[in-house]
């Protein structure tokens, strides 16, 4: 059966809960993952152009400035590397696992917090060929998603440490206002950059979830983080009202659903099926929102058959989809995961995901 929609219509109207042609999906490879798809595939092939997925990316140029972060490292025997945010990485030798040494670790006034060097992410220069990149996308017919150049929670504690932001929450509050507040002026000019760029969803994220339940309390989530979602996606939507809002969590994170769909949300992912159902999922909230993920990477992507890989692929699509359904493993493919799975999960997707 021939596609009636380009990738880009059968994004968005998909994620604006209508009836696409068929249902779009996605993935993405950890490192190792990579080199494998390389040796399978051969050089100059993207992931993206080999299993035919529909949404793609654009983002920021790197940095030109370098900065001297030693002097918060004083106490550090070893680091293997440090990000342009002065983010520490201690080598775990274990793939992509790194140990973060936080570099904003022993501040204790919102004076440090201000003094500190952080990046030029929203440097003009880095932003230059944004548009153009958005524009090449549209014109070859691919819905383009882009997020701003951090995440707020995730950030703040790669930068102050997520046992200490969370005490700060409550014994240091004016050390965790003057971190959260630096680094969310950064979403909230780049989204709206990316917004009058013209990108069709923005990509917001933010790991708020374990395992079983919440890394915080729904309250302390809505007292520190959900004003500063709204600031993000209302300036966002001032920019271009019809840009679909994606939000990344992990984790079970049913308590705040409501409360992501009142501060404007329009995608969820990746609905971890290890931590919440998403048939369940989809039906107290598919009227208001659309999902992207549903396929476990705890579970099925590692260590079901193909012939596992098939079923679930074809039960998501008849329980949570084909309206308000992108089909994607729910993190990056670890090197476990078997080469026969991807290509179980793409051809499952592409067989059952025809929409008649």
């Amino acid at each position: 059966m021939a596609d009636t929609m380009s990738p880009r219509e059968r994004v968005l109207t998909t994620l604006r809960r209508g009836r696409p042609d068929r249902v779009p999906k996605e993935l993405s490879f950890t490192e190792p993952k990579q080199e494998e798809f390389v040796r399978r595939v051969g050089e100059g092939v993207s992931v993206a152009d080999y299993f035919n997925l529909e949404p793609r990316g654009v983002g920021i140029g790197p940095s030109k400035r370098k900065h001297d972060f030693s002097g918060y490292f004083l106490d550090v025997e070893r680091l293997d590397d440090v990000d342009e945010w002065g983010v520490g990485y201690v080598s775990a030798h274990f793939y992509h696992f790194w140990r973060h040494v936080h570099p904003l670790r022993n501040v204790t006034t919102p004076r440090e917090v201000a003094a500190y060097p952080w990046p030029d992410v929203l440097a003009p220069y880095r932003w230059e060929r944004v548009p153009e990149q958005v524009q090449a996308w549209h014109d070859q017919g691919y819905a383009v998603c882009a997020g701003p150049p951090s995440q707020l929670y995730e950030q703040a504690w790669y930068m102050r440490g997520q046992e200490q932001l969370l005490l700060d929450f409550y014994d240091n509050p004016d050390v965790a206002t003057a971190i959260l507040d630096t680094i969310n002026h950064v979403l909230i000019e780049g989204s709206r950059r990316l917004a009058a760029a013209g990108v069709d969803i923005l990509r917001l994220g933010d790991d708020v979830g374990w395992q079983q339940a919440m890394i915080m309390s729904p309250d302390c989530w809505r007292r520190w983080l959900k004003p500063r979602l709204a600031d993000v996606i209302s300036v966002a939507r001032r920019v271009k009202p019809d840009i679909l809002i994606f939000f990344h969590t992990d984790g079970n994170v049913a308590p705040i659903i409501p409360d992501l769909i009142d501060v404007g949300l329009d995608i969820l992912n990746p609905v971890q099926p290890e931590c919440m159902d998403p048939v369940e999922i989809k039906r107290k909230y598919g009227d208001r929102l659309a999902f992207w993920g549903t396929i476990g990477t705890q579970t099925t992507m590692p260590f079901g058959t193909p012939d596992d890989v098939r079923r679930v692929v074809k039960e998501r699509i008849e329980t949570v989809g084909p309206e308000g359904l992108l089909l994607a493993p729910t993190h990056v493919l670890e090197p476990e995961v078997p080469w026969e799975n991807i290509v179980a999960f793409v051809e499952a997707v592409e067989e059952y995901g025809v929409v008649r």
